[in-house]
């Protein structure tokens, strides 16, 4: 049953997207979990439901709660959005971790990585029980999973996306989405890419800049992606613009650490190239002296990098992604230019 809530939006307890009336967009509160006085815990959803039926492409934000570029993102998509010429259903949790935003912290309020929580359990802690039923109750719904991430404290990120690339499907969705960079990167036990491709849900986590701020460019870059994503599964019409840059495709990647603690100064920026034993760090102590220089271990492309100058042994200095080489196997762009649903560029 639907009734009114907050801001004139619907409240539900489960999300049911074919329920929902066709041609409109809806704010819906979807309670999870109760606080101590038992009030709910509710999650913010933005639903456009075309006038055509079609797939259900799911866009989740704030995961982590200090995360926050993919909201406006979904704002600003929502703002666009013609429902007439829309077909299928287009459904956006603008806050996926609410206690964590209302904090200003990554983690869950009890200090859980709900990321590392996935699927979550139905009769566990509250952490564990609010991932089962973020699930349970609202992504399971999806046809596809686009998941707007950040990079977190003290580091900054490319825009780039994190997927298979031998899969068809989330090779595609990575290339439409138009990033700097691409990381191949089957999805992972316990994290919500990981749990949608275990419910057969094709899903890619794009990491949007840095933590706890709005980054215009990167805002602009993935609506533009998230729109070309719509156009290619059909749920909007295609038109051409202008192709940019083909992204970086990197077949792993791994973070750098130092072995001890200082003041740290990372020198490349993201999406620079370095080559094998260039210098990429140094690292000085309390006095200005240098303790040591951190070199590059292999050739490869700055995916991100730490911005916290204060770390102790074992701080991250950056995180390299190593380019794919054709014996990689790796999906690579499809031919024929780009498109997307309205011309432009970001």
């Amino acid at each position: 049953m639907l009734t009114a809530g907050f801001h004139n939006a619907l409240r539900t307890d489960h999300l049911d997207p074919d329920a929902l009336p066709t041609d409109t967009k809806l704010n819906v509160l979807v309670d999870l979990v109760h606080d101590s006085l038992g009030r709910p815990l509710q999650v913010p959803v933005l639903v456009a439901r075309g006038k055509r039926p079609g797939p259900v492409l799911g866009l989740t934000a704030a995961l982590h709660g200090n995360e926050l570029n993919g909201i406006p993102v979904i704002h600003r998509l929502f703002e666009q959005l013609d429902c007439k010429v829309l077909r299928g259903t287009v459904v956006a949790v603008a806050a996926m971790n609410v206690p964590g935003l209302m904090l200003h912290q990554r983690a869950f309020d009890d200090g859980s990585d709900l990321n590392h929580l996935f699927p979550g359990r139905p009769n566990g802690n509250s952490s564990q029980v609010y991932a089962y039923r973020l699930v349970e109750r609202i992504v399971s719904r999806f046809t596809r999973l686009i998941d707007l991430h950040t990079a977190s404290f003290g580091r900054a990120n490319s825009l780039y996306v994190r997927a298979n690339m031998r899969d068809d499907v989330t090779a595609n969705m990575a290339y439409a989405l138009r990033p700097e960079i691409i990381v191949h990167n089957p999805p992972s036990d316990r994290t919500l890419r990981g749990t949608a491709a275990e419910l057969g849900i094709p899903a890619i986590t794009v990491e949007i800049g840095d933590p706890q701020r709005f980054q215009p460019h990167y805002i602009r870059s993935t609506l533009v992606g998230v729109r070309s994503c719509l156009a290619d599964m059909g749920m909007l019409p295609k038109r051409a613009v202008a192709p940019g840059p083909d992204p970086i495709l990197c077949s792993r990647s791994h973070w750098l650490y130092t072995d001890h603690g200082g003041l740290l100064e990372v020198l490349p920026q993201v999406t620079d190239r370095v080559v094998q034993g260039e210098v990429i760090a140094q690292l000085r102590d309390i006095f200005g002296g240098l303790v040591r220089e951190f070199h590059a271990p292999e050739d490869g492309v700055i995916v991100g990098r730490s911005v916290n100058p204060v770390g102790p042994t074992g701080a991250r200095i950056a995180h390299l992604g190593i380019v794919a080489r054709p014996d990689d196997a790796l999906i690579g762009p499809a031919t024929g230019g780009d498109s997307e649903d309205e011309g432009g560029e970001p």
